[in-house]
């Protein structure tokens, strides 16, 4: 899936005039999309599906918008705008953007979700000022990672990815929000890229996580531990497809993450 789709972008830039290479694209329906330093940089029938099918999407999203900042632009300005005080924001990938759906309950009392489906760690760094800081939390929930192992952007070290979650961490520190460290969620198999054997990488990266919030006084989640079976898939009945938690599985979830929030606060 993700090797046709590098394919086509690899030939789409080719064949592109170098002035124009970024922003017109053969066959690009979104062509006269915004592009550069403007005022208004969304369009205004910009939504999560869009003409040309999943590939043009994503192309669409690569060159033009790499972060998905215009997918929580409005709503960020909104709450802003009714002063409405934001004790935590969910920072992540599809397992947070899809949370909401499953226990709405949890995101109330100034519980925000800035989950964004299929986005890496560089994706979420790109957007996290807008998304986290401008929001001016007491602190962050942040969940990432397993998009980066899948290769959804591309490839990575992992002291590369680390450095991103790092980067979040100290940027929520230094202005004065606090950080919730989460696990990976446990996966033994992507259905995406299905080449990929996740489940040791996702162990030595939650080591990783856990000691870096140690060393750092951080609240750290420990997801895996609840979801997992011994081999590092997820437990039956609390995942749909061996990775994003069903109701079940978010469920299963929800006191360890009502639990770091009350310490995390009170602290």
């Amino acid at each position: 899936m993700k090797t046709g789709f590098a394919a086509a972008l690899t030939g789409a830039l080719l064949v592109a005039t170098p002035l124009a290479a970024q922003t017109r694209i053969p066959g690009d329906p979104h062509a006269d999309d915004p592009a550069g330093i403007v005022d208004s940089p969304c369009p205004t029938d910009h939504g999560i599906e869009q003409a040309g099918g999943w590939q043009m999407t994503n192309l669409h999203m690569l060159t033009r918008d790499f972060g998905q900042l215009c997918r929580y632009r409005e709503d960020n300005a909104r709450l802003l705008a009714a002063r409405t005080p934001v004790r935590v924001v969910f920072m992540g990938d599809s397992i947070t953007d899809g949370w909401i759906n499953a226990d709405r309950d949890l995101f109330t009392n100034g519980l925000v979700d800035r989950g964004i489906s299929g986005q890496t760690t560089p994706q979420m760094l790109v957007r996290f000022r807008q998304d986290v800081i401008a929001l001016h939390p007491r602190a962050v929930h942040i969940m990432a990672g397993t998009n980066d192992i899948a290769g959804n952007t591309g490839a990575a070290t992992m002291e590369t990815v680390q450095g991103h979650i790092q980067s979040m961490a100290e940027l929520a520190r230094a202005h004065g929000i606090k950080v919730i460290l989460a696990s990976i969620p446990p996966a033994i198999a992507f259905s995406w890229n299905p080449a990929k054997r996740p489940a040791p990488q996702i162990q030595a990266f939650n080591r990783w996580l856990q000691d870096y919030a140690r060393r750092n006084g951080f609240t750290y989640i420990d997801y895996h531990h609840v979801l997992a079976t011994p081999d590092g898939g997820m437990k039956p009945g609390f995942a749909k497809d061996g990775v994003h938690p069903t109701v079940a599985g978010y469920a299963a979830m929800r006191p360890l993450t009502l639990d770091a929030i009350r310490r995390t606060l009170e602290r």
